[in-house]
C-alpha cells in the first residue's frame, strides 16, 4: 500500500481538492486497495471543517466526491504513516519539515509534478479566489502522480 498526504496551509482549499481528485482517479483505476490518500494543513484555523465552498463547487462541477472530508493539522506521526508528503507551496514545505520529528518521508512539492508549468507553487485560492486555476493544476498533477505511483506498484 502506498500512502499519499497532500499538505497546504489550512486544509480547506488546495490539499483537500488534491485528495479528492487523486482519490477519484484511484477509484476509477481500481487501485483503492493499493493507494490511499489524505490531506492536512500546517495551520489549525479550520480543524474539523469541510473543504472550502470554492473547492466543493469545483469538485461538484466534475462529479468528484469530498464526502466525509474534514480539515486536520499535519503532525509528526504523518511521517511514519505516509510514503509521500506533497506540499502545495514552499512555506508549507518548510513548516512540514519543522514538525517531522526527525522522521523521513518522500517530501516533495506538488508543482514538481508539472515541470513544464511556470508556476512553482500552487496558488492559494483562499486568497486569490481562482479555484478553477487550482483545479486545472491539481487535475494535471494528480494524473502525473498516479502514473508515478502505478509504476512503483508494478
Amino acid at each position: 500500500m502506498l500512502n499519499v498526504l497532500f499538505v497546504c496551509l489550512g486544509n480547506i482549499c488546495r490539499s483537500p481538492m488534491a485528495e479528492a481528485v487523486l482519490r477519484d482517479k484511484i477509484v476509477k483505476e481500481g487501485l483503492e486497495q493499493q493507494i490511499s490518500v489524505d490531506s492536512a494543513g500546517t495551520g489549525d484555523w479550520h480543524i474539523g471543517k469541510p473543504p472550502h465552498e470554492g473547492t466543493r463547487r469545483m469538485l461538484d462541477r466534475y462529479g468528484i466526491s469530498y464526502k466525509g472530508m474534514a480539515a486536520r493539522r499535519v503532525g509528526s506521526e504523518d511521517f511514519r504513516q505516509f510514503d509521500y508528503i506533497i506540499c502545495m507551496d514552499n512555506s508549507n514545505g518548510a513548516n512540514v519539515r519543522k514538525v517531522s520529528g526527525g522522521e523521513e518521508a518522500k517530501l516533495m512539492y506538488f508543482m514538481d509534478l508539472l515541470p513544464e508549468e511556470s508556476l512553482r507553487e500552487v496558488p492559494d485560492p483562499y486568497f486569490t479566489g481562482n479555484f478553477e486555476e487550482v483545479y486545472e493544476l491539481v487535475d494535471a498533477g494528480c494524473g502525473v502522480l498516479l502514473d508515478k505511483l502505478k509504476r512503483e506498484l508494478s
